[in-house]
């Protein structure tokens, strides 16, 4: 008899079991995170990264129409920028602000794309788009030379996004972030330390985590890769004896609060760690729950798994 499939998405929030709930990964009373309504909203860690578009989106309209009656702001067009244009674009720039971008990817379709910063932040070099949807910055980040960032976004206050960076858009960074990776529908809640290339897709990032250099999390199954979008299956997880179909073929990582990844690691679609849970470099984290306070360690050397032989000489 096949094993039934429980459609996570489904579920009323009583019946989504504990491991998967946003309070397993994240204290937003010790860590307030700004954007906690998205988890507010959902009833598990799956549901908020399927509605990272819409929360980011809502957040932005309401944000940004607010922004142009507010004292302290100049609202710049495309023609008044000294910076490559393409479509309709209206910049809204707080007092104490660098704006420089290299580039600019507009709004399309007759729509007006916005990008919105925040007093003392400083993108020099950067390039923007904005066609899919609009951009904000917090006060006192700064964006490096190089950087590729899209619509929709939500940028906090104090970070430093760091050249090489291309973040896809439908992301959501806290405060105090130092960014060097690739991001897409992902969220970084504050102090998020991914200052390495690094890939993060469909996923979320407690408190003070961090990826170490060429950390992956990848989103989506080799052999469902193979597969026609529109003939994928939806990744399923198994919590105890029962198995949860959450309702999308892609999801990446869910990393509790000060959770780490060394070097080089790789995570499987579908990995779940809870706080304080830290990888040794070089090691696959397979689909599945850990955590919390777990150390995950791959050490072939220690255990034989590495052969050593002698050098014939040449």
């Amino acid at each position: 008899m096949a094993e039934q499939v429980i459609k996570l998405m489904e579920l009323a929030p009583e019946d989504v079991p504990e491991e998967l709930k946003a309070g397993a990964y994240f204290d937003f009373e010790e860590h307030p995170f700004e954007h906690r309504a998205l988890f507010d909203q959902t009833s598990s860690v799956c549901q908020a990264i399927s509605r990272i578009h819409d929360y980011v989106t809502g957040w932005l309209e309401k944000t940004v129409a607010g922004l142009k009656d507010a004292g302290g702001v100049e609202v710049l067009t495309g023609e008044q920028l000294d910076a490559h244009v393409l479509g309709a674009v209206e910049v809204i720039v707080h007092e104490g602000a660098v704006f420089e971008p290299r580039s600019i990817v507009g709004g399309k379709d007759g729509r007006t794309g916005t990008i919105a910063v925040g007093p003392g932040a400083e993108l020099i070099g950067c390039n923007l788009s904005v066609d899919d949807g609009d951009i904000y910055v917090g006060a006192g980040t700064s964006m490096e030379a190089g950087v590729g960032l899209k619509g929709p976004s939500i940028i906090g206050r104090d970070c430093e996004i760091r050249q090489g960076s291309y973040l896809r858009g439908d992301c959501i960074l806290g405060d105090h972030c130092t960014i060097r990776c690739e991001m897409k529908n992902a969220v970084a809640m504050n102090k998020g330390n991914f200052p390495h290339p690094s890939y993060l897709g469909d996923s979320l990032a407690g408190y003070m985590t961090h990826f170490g250099n060429l950390v992956t999390a990848a989103n989506l199954g080799i052999y469902n890769g193979l597969r026609e979008k529109a003939e994928r299956l939806n990744l399923t997880v198994r919590v105890g004896e029962k198995v949860y179909d959450i309702g999308t073929p892609k999801m990446g990582v869910c990393l509790g609060d000060f959770c780490q990844i060394g070097c080089s690691s790789t995570t499987d679609p579908g990995t779940f760690l809870r706080p304080f849970t830290i990888a040794y470099t070089l090691t696959r984290i397979t689909k599945g729950f850990y955590g919390p306070y777990e150390v995950l360690k791959n050490k072939p050397m220690e255990h034989g798994v590495v052969e050593r032989e002698s050098l014939r000489p040449l």
